[in-house]
């Protein structure tokens, strides 16, 4: 008893943002693993499989607190504030984030409060499904005289309207890529046809990298041909731009839409 009350006093509060990758299981970092497997208590978010945590030392403590569109099972501010208190309970709290923790993660707040409080805070870097998911899918970000660069960017602010970016990013040449912005497909697709072709390519992946992963190929003229067959409350990522065209089945695909309409 007294050994482990010891034990338990002598934990050094200290937080670790993980990034879990993509989506697959083994995509995941060998250092994130090892971190993983180091906690004290798993913080995951909604986007972290299943296969993953199976992964994990089943005697570590794991507390969800995923945010989807419209269900949060805590606030951001409740997040910061079990973080900090459980690192004092546990010792090492593990935050676990789909993706880079980096990337639309909203790691810097947390960072900030945690530090605040005088806890170090140590960040594993994890692969970006805005770049993961179309490269298994074999669209480059970027070309040699089609592209030369990319911008990854959220469709719409915080109160709900677009964000300037997308204006900006639709009316050069970069390969879009476009995070949390399913809900708003067509509106997205209507705004970047202000300044693009109606024959530039479109691509949405769903559920990237991982067994249960779609991909639809499109132009921004015939998008709306393929929006029955997706689940809409899925998230997912649209790339917009010429370099979807290097999809496998892009060409085939449009010549049985054009083939579809012509008869």
């Amino acid at each position: 008893m007294l050994n482990t009350m010891k034990m338990e006093l002598e934990k050094t509060a200290k937080v670790s943002l993980v990034g879990a990758g993509p989506g697959a299981k083994d995509l995941i970092t060998i250092r994130a693993m090892k971190v993983l497997n180091q906690a004290d208590i798993i913080l995951y978010d909604a986007l972290i499989s299943d296969e993953l945590l199976s992964e994990i030392r089943t005697d570590i403590p794991r507390v969800f607190t995923g945010k989807r569109c419209g269900k949060h099972s805590h606030t951001q501010d409740e997040i910061n504030e079990l973080i900090v208190r459980y690192a004092f309970k546990y010792g090492h709290v593990v935050r676990l984030k789909g993706g880079d923790p980096f990337v639309f993660g909203r790691a810097n707040e947390e960072i900030e409060y945690v530090e605040s409080f005088g806890i170090p805070v140590s960040v594993v870097p994890g692969i970006t499904s805005a770049i993961a998911a179309p490269s298994g899918q074999g669209i480059p970000m970027t070309k040699r005289g089609v592209s030369s660069s990319f911008w990854v960017m959220t469709a719409t602010k915080r109160d709900g309207s677009f964000s300037q970016d997308l204006q900006f990013a639709a009316k050069s040449s970069t390969t879009m890529v476009i995070l949390m912005g399913i809900r708003k497909l067509k509106e997205i697709v209507k705004e970047v046809s202000k300044y693009r072709g109606l024959m530039t390519p479109i691509a949405i992946i769903q559920n990237g990298t991982t067994t249960h992963e779609k991909c639809y190929v499109a132009t921004l003229d015939t998008l709306n041909t393929i929006l029955g067959e997706m689940d809409i409350t899925q998230p997912g990522i649209i790339v917009i731009g010429d370099v979807v065209a290097d999809h496998p089945s892009f060409f085939e695909e449009e010549v049985q839409r054009i083939l579809h309409h012509a008869i």
